[in-house]
């Protein structure tokens, strides 16, 4: 159950539009207040906290800058979140190039936001997350290692499989704990990074989603779960 006494709440890192607006419209109609941060102004989420009768908030984070990462730590001092959720995903601007072929600078630039900004984000905010509450973040199905039978994608592969194993580092230095941590797989989704073709729409996806990580309260320790609810082997 989630911990606070009245209304739970939710910080979505990375909650402007596409996956991340769509966990917060979730959550607020599932009575929860939810914190999002954007990068910019005239967002959905901004039209989103405009009707949402106070229960929306906004933050301002570029989480590839260390510094407003440590300010909104400082801003956030003294609350309490049921549910941490950091939501980040790029890909290369030509995804369809190897490893062999992408430019330093776009390699740098998805590992960056895929992996070392959102974990740096878990470490900062994670003390604000009681020992009944959970930390997620959203992975991909594209992060199995052991189900990459076809390559393809490989940056944003190599991306999403490294945020696994940060977590997993995570989670081995956090073993005695209490809280619940999941990475999240949404399934390949109708967005701006999941593109036309994609098999699921975001109603196909999130609502379950969100039943998936009310599902691991309470279950302490690192799962790797896809929208279904189903274990995504490592």
């Amino acid at each position: 159950m989630p911990s606070s006494v009245s209304t739970p709440t939710v910080i979505i890192v990375g909650a402007s539009r596409g996956l991340g607006y769509a966990m917060a419209e979730e959550y607020l109609k599932r009575g929860w207040r939810v914190v999002g941060t954007v990068r910019g102004e005239g967002t959905p989420l901004h039209e989103l906290a405009a009707r949402s009768d106070g229960r929306v908030e906004i933050e301002t984070i570029d989480i590839n800058v260390p510094n407003q990462i440590a300010a909104l730590r400082g801003r956030l001092a003294g609350r309490t979140f049921d549910l941490l959720f950091v939501n980040a995903g790029i890909t290369n601007d030509h995804p369809e190039q190897t490893v062999a072929q992408v430019s330093t600078d776009e390699f740098v630039r998805v590992m960056t936001t895929n992996a070392l900004s959102p974990m740096r984000v878990v470490e900062a905010l994670q003390d604000l997350v009681p020992p009944t509450g959970t930390i997620g973040v959203m992975s991909s199905g594209q992060g199995s290692v052991a189900n990459n039978t076809n390559g393809l994608r490989e940056v944003y592969r190599g991306s999403k499989a490294a945020l696994n194993t940060f977590m997993r580092s995570f989670a081995a230095r956090h073993a005695d704990g209490a809280r619940a941590m999941v990475l999240m797989a949404p399934g390949w989704v109708r967005t701006d990074l999941g593109g036309p073709r994609a098999p699921l729409t975001i109603e196909d996806s999130i609502p379950r989603l969100v039943d998936v990580l009310v599902g691991v309260e309470g279950k302490p320790g690192l799962q790797y779960l896809d929208y279904q609810g189903r274990t995504v082997p490592w």
